[in-house]
């Protein structure tokens, strides 16, 4: 599905798209040569599902991005709307003694983004970064853009280019 498919009843005005944290994922997008269209909702999509029926895909070809505390240090995980995380299987794969789910502090601190609506770039500083294989299946999928109420549209080898993320499986 394109920007321009999605029905408008789930359409916002484009007043997100001037919030700070929106910016500075368009920002670090049009650094790696990405001109993705930020779309923003009526009302927020803080999950995967929620986002995934207001687009009208499936809710696998939603990049969630989760942040974890992994030794002590931030870990991004752009995982499948339709995985959960098995953080002791990746612990193993990244030789990391330790990966947790972060606190809302902690994802904020090292985002400059809260849950919900987490993107996968245009945070303070690069960070670790894992993309889910999953991902790979679809030509296009959708992550959050700094805002629980505004997504984009990308594909699993940008999402890789953008992050500098290792391929793994999460699940």
């Amino acid at each position: 599905m394109s920007p321009e498919q999605i029905p408008s009843a789930a359409r916002a005005p484009e007043t997100y798209l001037t919030r700070t944290a929106v910016q500075a994922v368009t920002t670090a997008l049009a650094t790696h040569g990405v001109q993705a269209e930020v779309v923003s909702f009526s009302e927020p999509a803080h999950t995967a599902a929620i986002a995934a029926q207001a687009l009208g895909i499936d809710v696998a070809q939603i990049a969630n991005s989760l942040v974890f505390n992994a030794d002590g240090s931030p870990l991004l995980v752009l995982t499948s709307g339709a995985h959960r995380v098995d953080t002791a299987k990746l612990a193993g794969t990244l030789g990391k003694s330790s990966v947790k789910r972060a606190d809302a502090a902690f994802v904020k601190e090292h985002t400059g983004q809260t849950i919900g609506g987490v993107a996968p770039v245009g945070h303070p500083q690069p960070l670790e970064t894992v993309v889910d294989t999953w991902l790979s299946r679809y030509d296009a999928v959708w992550a959050a853009a700094g805002h629980a109420n505004t997504v984009f549209a990308t594909s699993y080898d940008e999402l890789l280019r953008v992050t500098g993320g290792t391929p793994a499986d999460v699940e």
